[in-house]
């Protein structure tokens, strides 16, 4: 069963539980920050920071309003990094949440780079990049992600992604008879839709989103360039490991034999 998160921003008041509850569940340290002037905190995503709320002061027909994003891995089903992982380590789950494979991880940055929400980071330390995992450590054990857990008005959920789809039709439906005359659900059809959707207010950049999200051509590409040597890559590799290890071995012999006489 595909499952999915929804965010509804007209309930989030930015609080920042579910970021701080994101970094408590996959024990990430805290980082030294600045402030920017727009009470983002940390103003961009690290190896150490996999979500972040968003913030946008605006002022409409002399109203001011406060908007409040979610700066996460939108769980595409046209997902770019999966699209040009030369080794196929990034996946799907089940749930249809995207996955990396540290193991099958070269750390070539390319679904970094790609990524078209730059929701994304490549930790240098482990060479390898990190995301939101949607918590697939806790959903597995049929528990509900940190961040929905966390979140104090309810504005994050987390279940069947057929039936969250209508809760935010339903939701956008009352919100515009409240005159707010753009409200829409994010994330239905862009890239293929997305395991990461929004109930919003206003337009997609009022929260840090594309308003047309796109695997880039070179993306693409690539894929269709590099995808058929992917087999090639993993055997190359095989061998090339083989190679050092029956040299390793050949060393040791000798070194033992040596020893002996």
């Amino acid at each position: 069963m595909k499952k999915a998160i929804l965010i509804d921003t007209s309930k989030c008041i930015g609080c920042r539980a579910c970021q701080a509850a994101c970094k408590q569940w996959n024990q990430l340290p805290a980082e030294e920050t600045t402030f920017n002037g727009n009470y983002e905190n940390p103003p961009q995503l690290s190896p150490d920071t996999w979500m972040r709320i968003t913030f946008k002061e605006a002022e409409e027909n002399g109203k001011l309003d406060w908007y409040f994003g979610n700066n996460r891995c939108m769980h595409c089903t046209d997902a770019a990094c999966m699209i040009v992982c030369p080794v196929g380590a990034i996946y799907r789950t089940e749930t249809g949440s995207v996955a990396i494979n540290n193991d099958k991880c070269i750390g070539c940055n390319y679904c970094v780079a790609n990524c078209p929400f730059q929701a994304m980071s490549f930790d240098r330390q482990s060479n390898h990049p990190v995301k939101c995992t949607m918590c697939i450590d806790r959903t597995a054990n049929d528990f509900i992600p940190a961040c929905a857990k966390a979140c104090p008005t309810g504005a994050i959920e987390y279940g069947d992604r057929t039936a969250l789809v209508n809760k935010a039709t339903k939701k956008v439906a009352e919100l515009k008879a409240k005159g707010k005359s753009k409200a829409r659900v994010y994330g239905l059809e862009e890239v293929s839709g997305t395991g990461t959707m929004f109930v919003l207010q206003n337009d997609p950049e009022y929260y840090g989103l594309p308003a047309d999200p796109y695997v880039p051509v070179k993306a693409r590409v690539w894929s269709i360039i590099f995808k058929p040597l992917r087999v090639l890559v993993v055997i190359a590799v095989a061998l090339g490991l083989w190679g050092n290890r029956s040299e390793s071995k050949g060393i040791q012999d000798a070194t033992t034999a040596a020893k002996g006489k």
